[in-house]
């Protein structure tokens, strides 16, 4: 069986049943069966093809232990042998040599465990594995598109500009102006849009203000309506964007650059009036609101008694009444519920300061929802939110910022303060008339922000200042009655866990010292403190008889100190 005597050419003879062909087979050392071309393709007579393969390509060991080692397949498929078949609809046993080349079990095995599958023929698997291919391929084309467009429309929109220390991570003292700069605050405006009255007034104006050093984060409102002094005239803070943005267009600028300028200017009025750096802008109007909201589904907001509202209110992008119905319990919001949710105020005891409180709570919900979503890691969605905000939101943030503050976002969760100005416990503001039309005012006096600033500064607390707490001593070195006190309570409304407060041992002290006990430890106290007094601290106590107690720092006044404070 192991040698075969080849014919004369061009004789038909029978050997151990198999019918031979007028040009012999080539039994060489290359494979009977081409998996690349059609069953049979390299056993191929010169004038007519050998047999009709219709078995599963090739070799299978046989069952029948007949001594006849070209026994017919068994199997369901198999063919009656007939004078066309072929070496491929036989049956070789396990183990045996013929022509140089070995059969068995091993291709079938394999087979099986390469495709997990050994009776679909090779046709069959190409099929699937091309259909799986293709649809790898086609979902990257997909993805890829998406990205593409996502990160295209993103770039659109996170132009850039703004900057902020705290997003660097452990950031160095240096880089940090002064108290506040440990923290990232966000000013948020929101205004009606092209097709709505009073298209640039911005009735919304909150402050976002994230700590990413304690993964902490606050919102605080400043009311339309209140009353304050832009350049050189007075007016409500809602109209400044509206006013600089006409003002910058009659010099020339586009529509993007113009807003871009109104933008800060009202970032400006605001850094002023709350005493905190303002790091970054956004503006959006009305239908980017709805459309962020129905992007991600929808917010579902339990509802408690206060912030409950009802109204009837009129829809200027469909020219229809609108009746808002918000009742205690858990609501959900599409995206025109929500605005009109956020913009209802008629019918509240407060007026515009339930609203902004409604705001605060929404914009909360808002952000957390966004975040649980991963929103920004899925390109359909950031496609999807990117076409929507194109043309209706303004920013200075660039990309990378955003995505660093959305990381950040995903550890704060739901510890977010909220800052009234108009708690009923202690308002700061409050209504009142001027040139015969209703805005609001500092409770302590008209451009007298003292109190609103020492709310703000301690309650969104620096990060670094918050994570040092460094226990500050102020001791009083001078005649001057009453100024560690005075000093104290400024240094309190920076954030600073300020502790003793006391007169010196010995006055008479010209500039102030400040001492670090801490040798160091203690970086970005030690710069804020720097920076405020404007000189460098000290190791060592100028007075031995000073007794500094727990104290992480100690600070003697000097006569310095009352020139500045008169000044």
């Amino acid at each position: 069986m192991n040698n075969f005597k080849q014919p004369p050419r061009g004789r038909r003879q029978t050997m151990d049943g198999i019918i031979g062909a007028p040009a012999r087979p080539q039994l060489t050392n290359r494979p009977l069966a081409s998996h690349h071309g059609r069953p049979g393709d390299s056993l191929r007579s010169p004038t007519r093809r050998i047999g009709d393969f219709k078995q599963p390509e090739g070799y299978h060991p046989s069952s029948n232990s007949g001594g006849n080692p070209f026994q017919p397949n068994a199997g369901p498929s198999a063919v009656t042998p007939n004078a066309s078949q072929s070496f491929l609809n036989t049956t070789l046993p396990a183990g045996k040599t013929i022509g140089g080349l070995k059969f068995g079990d091993k291709d079938k095995k394999a087979k099986k465990k390469r495709f997990g599958f050994s009776k679909i023929n090779w046709r069959s698997r190409k099929f699937w594995i091309k259909s799986a291919v293709g649809l790898v391929i086609l979902v990257a084309i997909i993805g890829g598109f998406l990205f593409a467009k996502g990160y295209f429309n993103l770039h659109k929109v996170f132009k850039g500009g703004g900057s902020a220390a705290a997003l660097d991570k452990n950031v160095e003292p240096s880089k940090l102006k002064g108290e506040g700069d440990g923290r990232v605050n966000i000013l948020l405006l929101g205004r009606g849009g092209d097709g709505h009255e009073g298209a640039d007034l911005t009735d919304t104006i909150l402050v976002a203000s994230i700590d990413p050093v304690n993964n902490k984060a606050a919102l605080v409102s400043l009311p339309r309506d209140f009353w304050t002094k832009a350049g050189y005239s007075y007016s409500k803070v809602n109209a400044i964007f509206a006013n600089a943005k006409e003002a910058a267009k009659a010099k020339g600028n586009d529509t993007k650059k113009a807003e871009a300028i109104a933008a800060a200017a009202v970032q400006k009025e605001v850094s002023d009036i709350f005493g905190i750096p303002m790091h970054y802008y956004s503006v959006l109007d009305f239908s980017a609101f709805k459309q962020a909201v129905d992007t991600v589904g929808g917010v579902d907001i339990n509802i408690t008694n206060d912030t409950a509202v009802s109204e009837h209110m009129y829809d200027e992008s469909t020219g229809k009444n609108y009746y808002l119905n918000v009742q205690p319990g858990m609501q959900h919001f599409d995206g025109t519920r929500a605005l009109f949710f956020t913009r209802s105020r008629h019918t509240s005891t407060r007026g515009d300061f339930d609203r902004a409180q409604r705001q605060r709570i929404f914009i909360e919900a808002l952000s957390q929802k966004v975040v649980s979503l991963q929103t920004f890691s899925n390109p359909v969605k950031v496609s999807q939110l990117m076409d929507n905000f194109g043309n209706h939101v303004t920013t200075d943030m660039s990309l990378n910022d955003a995505m660093r503050l959305l990381s950040i976002g995903k550890k704060i969760g739901n510890k977010f303060d909220s800052v009234d100005l108009a708690d009923p416990a202690n308002p700061l503001v409050k209504t009142g008339m001027v040139s015969g039309q209703s805005v609001v005012l500092p409770t302590a006096g008209e451009e007298n922000y003292s109190a609103i600033q020492a709310l703000i500064r301690n309650r969104l607390r620096d990060g670094y200042l918050a994570k040092e707490n460094a226990n500050v001593t102020v001791l009083n070195g001078t005649d001057t009655p009453g100024l560690a006190a005075k000093k104290a309570e400024e240094l309190k409304s920076y954030g600073y866990n300020v502790g003793t407060v006391a007169d010196a041992p010995k006055h008479g002290f010209q500039n102030t010292v400040i001492v670090d006990l801490t040798k160091g430890k203690m970086k970005y106290t030690k710069n804020y403190l720097e920076k405020r007094f404007g000189l460098k601290v000290t190791t060592q106590l100028p007075d031995q008889s000073i007794q500094p107690g727990t104290a992480n720092f100690v600070i003697i006044l000097g006569q310095n100190e009352t020139l500045n404070s008169q000044n």
